[in-house]
């Protein structure tokens, strides 16, 4: 089972993190646990978010944390925004690396808890680009995919020393955290 074995986050060049994930049919006591691990993994890479198909879990799953408490979020979707911000990113699967990205600044998500209960959750500034951040995980969408061709041009020599680097060497602290949002 899944929930029993080691979750490890992805870096950049593995394939799981472009693949669109598969809609959780039914929640099950086990996402409990995938979700909790998720969170641990989370908060020991000092990230704000982590969605499943960073840990290699093909399923629409999020976990969030920007200081106002931990959320588990199961087949989100965002129904409404408005506004707009930008704001340096950087993700916990492309270590080193930010962007700046525009995003909606206050938005509505509907998902499921852990419990497969039915949620609302309206977001805005920081958690609203923390979801939708999470969210376009699930699409396999990467926030280099929001650089400029410029930006990509400048990032390129990074992106492919990030691929290239062993699964298991650790970067530097100083590597590894470049931006104020790890997500």
């Amino acid at each position: 089972m899944i929930a029993q074995t080691v979750i490890k986050i992805r870096i950049l060049g593995d394939p799981v993190l472009r693949k669109k994930v598969k809609t959780v049919k039914n929640v099950i006591p086990e996402y409990k646990e995938i979700l909790s691990k998720m969170a641990e993994a989370m908060y020991a890479g000092q990230g704000i978010g982590l969605a499943a198909p960073q840990v290699g879990i093909n399923e629409a799953m999020i976990v969030a944390d920007v200081g106002t408490g931990l959320y588990k979020l199961i087949n989100p979707k965002i129904v409404a925004r408005v506004g707009r911000q930008a704001q340096e990113e950087g993700c916990l699967s492309i270590p080193g690396i930010c962007v700046k990205v525009k995003r909606a600044k206050k938005i509505k998500v509907q998902a499921q808890d852990e419990n497969g209960i039915p949620i609302s959750v309206n977001a805005e500034d920081l958690l609203a680009c923390v979801f939708q951040h999470e969210i376009d995980h699930l699409k396999g969408r990467l926030i280099v995919d929001y650089a400029s061709f410029f930006e990509k041009l400048k990032l390129k020599k990074k992106l492919k020393e990030l691929m290239e680097r062993s699964k298991d060497e650790k970067l530097s602290e100083s590597e590894a955290k470049s931006c104020q949002l790890q997500l």
